[in-house]
């Protein structure tokens, strides 16, 4: 009984349910809440994906007020918040297919990652509910993102 309600907990937790935090989910592009400055991490396509899928985000102008680069990394985990793996980075300066771990970007814009459904081990993730995590200058958001067949 103890398990399944700590699982319950997590599980609302994760879905914004249960309070707020990293896992909370971001609002959906357009609506009232979604932030104007900032970064936004935006609805994976396709979703719910077989195989592969793109993560799109986007990192506003007063992020780079100072001049400086902003750090950006991307995770995703799975239900009870184990991680899974980091995507890559698509159409960054260091390159093609990057982690995107501590990655720096030097300008505002909308950018795109790549998630191939493979853990860090390279094995093939369980269809199911995953959370995608992105984190600007050590600030999280994360949205659910859901794996089929």
């Amino acid at each position: 009984m103890r398990r399944t309600m700590g699982v319950l907990f997590v599980l609302l937790s994760m879905s914004g349910l249960g309070g707020a935090g990293a896992f909370a989910q971001e609002p959906p592009p357009g609506s009232p809440g979604e932030p104007t400055s900032g970064f936004t991490l935006l609805q994976n396509y396709p979703n719910p994906f077989t195989s592969e899928t793109k993560i799109p985000f986007i990192l506003g102008e007063d992020l780079f007020a100072e001049g400086r680069p902003v750090v950006v990394s991307m995770r995703v985990y799975n239900l009870v918040q184990h991680f899974v793996d980091a995507p890559t980075a698509l159409r960054h300066p260091a390159g093609e297919g990057v982690p995107l771990v501590q990655l720096e970007y030097t300008q505002p814009g909308r950018y795109e990652a790549h998630w191939d459904g493979l853990d860090q081990n390279d094995q093939e993730v369980a269809s199911g509910m995953y959370f995608v995590q992105l984190t600007v200058n050590g600030q999280p958001k994360a949205r659910r993102i859901m794996k089929s067949g």
